[in-house]
């Protein structure tokens, strides 16, 4: 059946029709409005479907933390038809078998495409690479590459991993953190850190390793993906390295740009992650560079932990939050209400730039006749106080619990398969088949 959105204001403008036929969209003066399902968007903003291009699903092995099923319910309800799953599972995506097993759940969990990324090193252990390849030739078709959870360390290593992926057209995303800098570090070096009795994290642990890749990269001619910038120094290398015209994109998280280290006095390990929550200097020279463009994309690093994980001494605490339903509403109050981007702009951060990046096909003329119907429809008026029954994976883990956030996802269509109707998500049966 056709599907006719009325009254939609597209990527924030004045309100148009939007009509979904056989999986794309088509001109609206095309469709019989008598027999179209309509859906009426009167004071809604209409998104192309969100790309996230750092989620850890945790399956195979973290199923009591987050299962692809359960991941693909929180990306849906947060507005996601596509995540790209990251390796860091047990056993690592290190294999064809891995990352093929990612894509099968994902297809049959049919709410949102799973793009597996394949790992960089063996085992993530940093001392030989994985077959790329291979992994990069495999029915999930790898597309980017990453560590993430830890760093590629080893100078020499990253250089043969970033001409590797040169040469299958694809790209290094870097978890940057100086092994050596950040022993035994839980929060942000800070005067903070000292009074709270914490192991400091440096900015320079984060900024120095970007630094050293933006040259390999150069020296290369590989593209590199920063994960999760979280200092005003990495944002400074990263403006450089993209003045010089070397192949650099970034990401900034959510938390990252709304979440400061004063939260920590309260010793919860929900505000536990990594890297570390940052100073009032950080998160402001991180909303200039996503503003500006120094920063690409935002992704969520939503990274679920089951409750035993994370209600422990600060310092014992897992890394990692989970952001998936809750992302949209952040660079809404972070970035929307303060006048740094316009809703076309969150398109931008949020689906076309990272499905770019991630070389993931039918979001690069997004919400125009002839493409994917990947659509969002979004309530920016509303404003709720986060609470468990907003989040749907299998793990509770947000820094946004008793938050009050704008904006509810409302409806989504992926590939013209509705997956949320009035902020419901769908069963995964009834989206089953277009997840591929």
């Amino acid at each position: 059946m056709t599907t006719l959105l009325t009254n939609a204001s597209v990527l924030g403008g004045a309100p148009r029709d939007l009509a979904i036929d056989a999986g794309v969209l088509v001109d609206p003066a095309t469709v019989d409005r008598d027999t179209a399902e309509v859906v009426d968007a009167t004071g809604l903003i209409a998104l192309p479907g969100l790309v996230d291009l750092h989620t850890h699903l945790r399956q195979p092995g973290g199923e009591q933390a987050e299962t692809i099923a359960s991941g693909v319910r929180a990306a849906a309800a947060g507005g996601y038809t596509c995540v790209f799953a990251m390796a860091n599972t047990n056993p690592p995506a290190d294999t064809p078998a891995v990352v093929e097993q990612v894509h099968r759940l994902g297809v049959d969990a049919g709410l949102a495409t799973v793009r597996p990324i394949g790992a960089v090193t063996v085992g993530l252990a940093g001392e030989r690479l994985a077959d790329m390849t291979m992994l990069a030739g495999s029915a999930a078709r790898v597309r980017v590459f990453s560590d993430d959870g830890h760093c590629v360390a080893d100078a020499e290593l990253m250089r043969r991993a970033l001409e590797h992926a040169a040469s299958l057209g694809a790209v290094v995303a870097q978890h940057a953190q100086d092994p050596h800098l950040t022993r035994g570090s839980v929060m942000h070096e800070s005067p903070l850190a000292a009074e709270l009795g914490l192991t400091g994290w440096p900015s320079a642990a984060e900024a120095s390793i970007v630094a050293r890749d933006a040259m390999l990269a150069e020296l290369t001619g590989a593209r590199l993906h920063i994960c999760h910038v979280s200092t005003v120094e990495t944002v400074e290398v990263v403006r450089a390295a993209k003045a010089r015209g070397i192949a650099i994109t970034a990401e900034v998280t959510p938390h990252h740009l709304l979440l400061t280290e004063e939260l920590v006095r309260s010793y919860d390990g929900r505000f536990k992650v990594n890297p570390p929550l940052r100073a009032d200097r950080d998160v402001q020279a991180l909303r200039e560079a996503l503003a500006d463009g120094t920063i690409d994309i935002v992704a969520t690093d939503h990274a679920p932990h089951a409750p035993e994980a994370k209600q422990t001494a600060f310092a014992d605490a897992a890394f990692g939050m989970v952001g998936l339903e809750t992302a949209l509403s952040v660079v809404q109050r972070a970035m929307v209400e303060t006048g740094m981007l316009d809703w076309s702009g969150v398109a931008r951060v949020m689906s076309t730039a990272p499905a770019a990046i991630g070389s993931e096909p039918g979001y690069d003329a997004p919400l125009e006749p002839g493409s994917p119907a990947h659509v969002v429809l979004v309530d920016p008026a509303v404003r709720r106080v986060v609470d468990v029954s907003h989040l749907h994976g299998r793990s509770t883990n947000s820094p946004f619990l008793g938050v009050e956030l704008p904006g509810r996802v409302l409806h989504v269509w992926h590939a013209g398969t509705r997956t949320v109707a009035d902020g419901l998500v769908a069963t995964a049966s009834s989206a089953k088949g277009v997840a591929g």
